[in-house]
C-alpha cells in the first residue's frame, strides 16, 4: 500500500531531523529549510497530504506560505508555532485557512494524532472530490434524465436534460418537489416518487405522453437510497427515451404478426386453390356437353362466375403471404395508370372523380403490372368508400430517393399515391389496416384484403406502403416501388384458345388430389395427348420406369415428395423428359428459376400452351 505524503518546513535543520524520526516509519517525509522551495515542491507534487510548516521563517512566513499553497494545492496545512500570543495564533490560523496548529515543543502522541486526522480529512476529500467529479460528469453528459432527491421528494441535484423535460432550468427546480411544478405529468412522477419511497425498493415502470400513434415513451427507474439509521433518504430517479426501442419493436411485433397471417393465408389460399381448379375445371369441361341446353348452360356460367370471383379473392390472399408467383418486369407507371381511366370509371361510379398528377422522368419500376394496376384499383375504391358524399380522388407518381430507411434498400423509387378527403382514420384502426380480413365496412361490403393485398405487393417488390390519415381530413396511401434496370419490353397477346396437340405424346399427370388430377388429365386427353395419372411421387417414378414419356405434368405440395424432388429425379434419370410444376402456393416450397411452373387455378387455354412450348410444338421452337 502507498503511504502518505507529509512536506516538513522549517528554517533549522534540527527540528526537520526531529520531524523526520517522528514520522518516518508511517508516511514519506518531504523536508525543505526554504518556503520557496516548498511552494516548488508542491507544485511538483499534487500527491503531498500534509503540509507542516513553522511560522517564524526568514523570508516568508509559515501562514503566508500556507496562504499561497492553497491556491493551487489541496494539502492539509498544519502550523508548528512558539507564540505565546494567542491572538497572534489565531491572526495567523485565518490568513493561512489553517486546519490547525501545535505549539512548540510539541507533545509527540497530540503531534502524531493532528497529522492523523489531518491526513484523513485530505483523504475523504479527494474522495469527495472524485465522486463529485463523476457525478458532474453523469449529469452533464448523459443522455438520460437523472435528478436526486430528499425524502420529501425535492430535487438536491439534477442534470440539465431532467430539468428540460419539466419545462425549466435547473436552478427553477431545486428544493422544489416535481408536484409543486406545473403538467399533469408532474403529479404522476411525484406519486411514484412517494410510492417508492414508501416501498423502500427499486422499481422501474415504461410509460407513455402524447397522442396516440405518436407517443414518447419514457422508461423510468427509481432508487431509493438509505441514510445511516436505515430510512430512506433519497431518492435517485433515471429517466431514459425509449421511443425509437418502442417503436422497433411495435414493427417487429407487425412484422411477425404478417408473418403468421400471410403464412395461414397461404395454407388457405393453396387449399382454395385446389377447390377451384377442380371446380373451374370441371365447369369449363362440362359446358360444351349442355350447348344446346341454354337453362344449364347458364347455371354452369353463373357458377363459373362465382369461381373466378373466388380465384380473385385467393390471389389477393397470395398477393399478402408474399406466396404468389408475381411477374415483376420493367413497367411504366404513368401508361399504366393512364390505361386504368375506363376501369376506374366503371369501378368508382358517378359520385367521385380522379385527378391525375403523373410526375415526369420516372424512369420503368419493377413489379408485376397486373397486381399493381389492381392495388391502384383497391386503393381507389377505399378512397371512394371513404367519401360517401363523394369528392376527388388523386392519384400521383413522382420519381423519389430514399435513404436511410429501415424498411427498404436505399436507391432510385418511383412513388403512387392515392389520397382522399374522406373521414380518415382513427389511430387504433390504422395501426391494423393492413391485416388480411379486417375491414370497418358492413358485413358483406368488404373482403378487407385490399390494403392487405397492397401491403403484399410492396412487400414481394422490395418497395415500401406509407398510410398517412388524420381523422375528419382524409388519408394517403404512398407505395414505393424499386426503379428497374432494364426497359419496359411490351406485353405479348394472351392465348384465349387452347391449341390442339400438334402431334401425339404421352404426358404423366402427377397430383395427390384426385379431383385436381382428373380435370388436368381430362383437360390434356381433350387437347389429343395420350395422359396417364398418378397420385404421388414414387407412383410417378415407377410408371416410368415401365414406359416413356414426353413431359410429367406435376403438382408442387405432395406429401412424400414434393413436386420439385420429383423434377430433380425426373431430370437426372430422364434428362430428355421436361417436367411443369402446378401449384397453389408458390412458396410452399423453393422452386428452381429453371423448372416451369404454372399457378392454379389455371385456364385450360393456358395449360395447352406451356405443354405446346415443353413439347417444341409451339410456333417458333
Amino acid at each position: 500500500m502507498t503511504r502518505g505524503t507529509i512536506l516538513a518546513v522549517d528554517d533549522e535543520p534540527d527540528i526537520l531531523i526531529a520531524l523526520e524520526d517522528l514520522f518516518e516509519d508511517t508516511y514519506r517525509i518531504v523536508t525543505t529549510t526554504k518556503p520557496v522551495d516548498a511552494l516548488a515542491i508542491l507544485r511538483d507534487d499534487p500527491d503531498i497530504a500534509v503540509v507542516l510548516s513553522d511560522q517564524r521563517m526568514p523570508g516568508m512566513t509559515g501562514d503566508a506560505l500556507l496562504a499561497e499553497m492553497r491556491g493551487f494545492h489541496e494539502a492539509q496545512a498544519i502550523l508548528l508555532t512558539g507564540y505565546a500570543d494567542i491572538t497572534a495564533v489565531i491572526g495567523a490560523l485565518n490568513r493561512g485557512g489553517i486546519s490547525g496548529y501545535v505549539a512548540k515543543p510539541w507533545d509527540a502522541d497530540l503531534l502524531r494524532g493532528t497529522v492523523r486526522n489531518a491526513f484523513e480529512r485530505h483523504a475523504l476529500g479527494r474522495e469527495l472530490a472524485t465522486e463529485r467529479a463523476l457525478l458532474r460528469g453523469l449529469l452533464d453528459h448523459s443522455e438520460d434524465a437523472i435528478s436526486f432527491k430528499d425524502a420529501a421528494g425535492r430535487f438536491l441535484r439534477l442534470n440539465a436534460r431532467k430539468a428540460a423535460l419539466l419545462g425549466l432550468d435547473v436552478a427553477g427546480c431545486l428544493g422544489r418537489s416535481e408536484a409543486e411544478l406545473p403538467g399533469t405529468r408532474a403529479a404522476e412522477s411525484a406519486e411514484a416518487d412517494a410510492a417508492a419511497i414508501r416501498s423502500g425498493e427499486v422499481g422501474d415502470v415504461v410509460s407513455a405522453e402524447g397522442p396516440i400513434g405518436a407517443e414518447r415513451w419514457s422508461h423510468v427507474v427509481r432508487v431509493p437510497i438509505r441514510g445511516p439509521s436505515g430510512a430512506i433518504a433519497h431518492l435517485a430517479t433515471i429517466e431514459r427515451d425509449v421511443t425509437e426501442q418502442k417503436g422497433f419493436e411495435a414493427r417487429l411485433r407487425q412484422s411477425d404478426k404478417m408473418q403468421a397471417l400471410g403464412t395461414l393465408a397461404g395454407g388457405i389460399a393453396h387449399d382454395f386453390n385446389n377447390l377451384l381448379t377442380a371446380i373451374l375445371g370441371s365447369l369449363e369441361l362440362a359446358a360444351p356437353k349442355v350447348h344446346e341446353q341454354p337453362r344449364v348452360l347458364r347455371l354452369i356460367e353463373n357458377a363459373r362466375g362465382a369461381a373466378e370471383r373466388g380465384a380473385s379473392l385467393t390471389k389477393r390472399l397470395l398477393s399478402f403471404s408474399r406466396a404468389n408467383d408475381l411477374r415483376a418486369r420493367p413497367t411504366d407507371v404513368n401508361a399504366l395508370v393512364e390505361g386504368m381511366s375506363a376501369l376506374l370509371g366503371r369501378s368508382l361510379g358517378g359520385l367521385v372523380t380522379v385527378e391525375t398528377r403523373l410526375g415526369s422522368d420516372l424512369g420503368p419500376v419493377q413489379v408485376d403490372p397486373d397486381q399493381l394496376e389492381l392495388a391502384i384499383l383497391n386503393l381507389c375504391i377505399n378512397a371512394r368508400d371513404a367519401m360517401r358524399e363523394g369528392g376527388v380522388i388523386v392519384i400521383e407518381t413522382a420519381a423519389l430517393t430514399i435513404e436511410d430507411d429501415p424498411d427498404v434498400q436505399s436507391g432510385a423509387y418511383v412513388g403512387v399515391s392515392v389520397s382522399d378527403a374522406g373521414e380518415g382514420i382513427p389511430p387504433e384502426i390504422l395501426a391494423r389496416v393492413c391485416e388480411p380480413f379486417f375491414t370497418t365496412k358492413a358485413v358483406g361490403q368488404g373482403t378487407g384484403l385490399g390494403l392487405a393485398m397492397v401491403f403484399g405487393l410492396a412487400q414481394q417488390s422490395h418497395g415500401r406502403l406509407r398510410i398517412d390519415s388524420r381523422v375528419g381530413h382524409g388519408t394517403r396511401v404512398d407505395l414505393a416501388l424499386p426503379r428497374a434496370s432494364a426497359a419496359v419490353v411490351a406485353d405479348e397477346a394472351d392465348v384465349a384458345v387452347a391449341p390442339a396437340a400438334a402431334r401425339a405424346a404421352a404426358i404423366l399427370v402427377v397430383d395427390d388430389d384426385a379431383e385436381v388430377r382428373h380435370v388436368t388429365a381430362s383437360f390434356l386427353n381433350g387437347f389429343g395427348y395420350d395422359e396417364i395419372e398418378a397420385s404421388d411421387g414414387a407412383a410417378a417414378l415407377a410408371l416410368m420406369e415401365q414406359r416413356r414419356f414426353d413431359l410429367v405434368v406435376a403438382d408442387l405440395a405432395m406429401p412424400g415428395m414434393t413436386g420439385v424432388e420429383l423434377a430433380a429425379e425426373v431430370r437426372s434419370r430422364w434428362s430428355e423428359v421436361p417436367v411443369l410444376i402446378l401449384t397453389g402456393h408458390a412458396e410452399a416450397v423453393e422452386i428452381p428459376h429453371d423448372l416451369p411452373v404454372l399457378t392454379k387455378p389455371f385456364q385450360s387455354a393456358e395449360l395447352a400452351r406451356r405443354v405446346s412450348l415443353l413439347l417444341g410444338d409451339a410456333p417458333g421452337t
